[in-house]
């Protein structure tokens, strides 16, 4: 098994979370994406998109974070991102896209560099736009958790896996946090996890 990786990916540092808690052994390749690494002619025979992460499994290539979660849950079932009980399921689904879908795209590194470079916005107001984003994307989700230690109730989820990456770089980017005390609490006891810990990119 092998993850295609870049340490400060959050759809990469997803995926490094759930292999961690399910126990999996897998080889990592990291790729410089400020290089453009991920646009070489070897890695989009793996990834067509050139985005990371990608796993390869016995000849299977995979992109997208949440598709290569839901596959590691169905060969792999213990312990469970997903729940099955359709209710849960739906509920634990709707927090993650709501970081996967609705926060991440619009903040990832190559729309940050598109507004930078192409777009011509200068760091602070790129910085502005990220901010600004996240904290919509994290109003909802202070609605929407539940008080439990963890997103997925007494052990963490699919939800904890997508919600820890982010609130790295919603720190990373300087965002304030004050406005959501359940959200925070919920991904610092995530964090504190060793699986999480492992895989978690450099200290800020």
């Amino acid at each position: 098994m092998i993850l295609h990786d870049f340490p400060l990916s959050s759809a990469a540092f997803r995926v490094r979370i759930v292999l961690n808690l399910k126990g999996l052994t897998y080889e990592k390749r990291n790729y410089a994406l400020r290089a453009g690494e991920q646009r070489a002619p070897d890695y989009l025979a793996i990834n067509p998109a050139g985005l990371v992460p990608a796993l390869e499994v016995d000849g299977l290539h995979l992109g997208q974070s949440l598709a290569i979660i839901d596959y590691l849950d169905a060969m792999h079932p213990e312990p469970r991102m997903i729940p099955t009980d359709p209710a849960e399921r739906a509920r634990a689904l709707e927090m993650a896209l709501t970081i996967a879908c609705d926060i991440h795209p619009i903040n990832n590194l190559r729309i940050l560099q598109y507004l930078e470079h192409e777009m011509g916005q200068d760091r602070e107001a790129v910085e502005r736009w990220y901010r600004h984003w996240v904290g919509t994307g994290f109003a909802t989700l202070e609605k929407l958790l539940p008080d439990t230690p963890f997103a997925g109730g007494d052990a963490p989820n699919i939800v904890d896996a997508c919600l820890v990456p982010q609130m790295y770089n919603a720190r990373r980017f300087k965002t304030d946090l004050t406005p959501f005390p359940r959200v925070t609490a919920t991904a610092d006891r995530a964090a504190a996890l060793p699986a999480f810990q492992e895989a978690a990119p450099p200290p800020l």
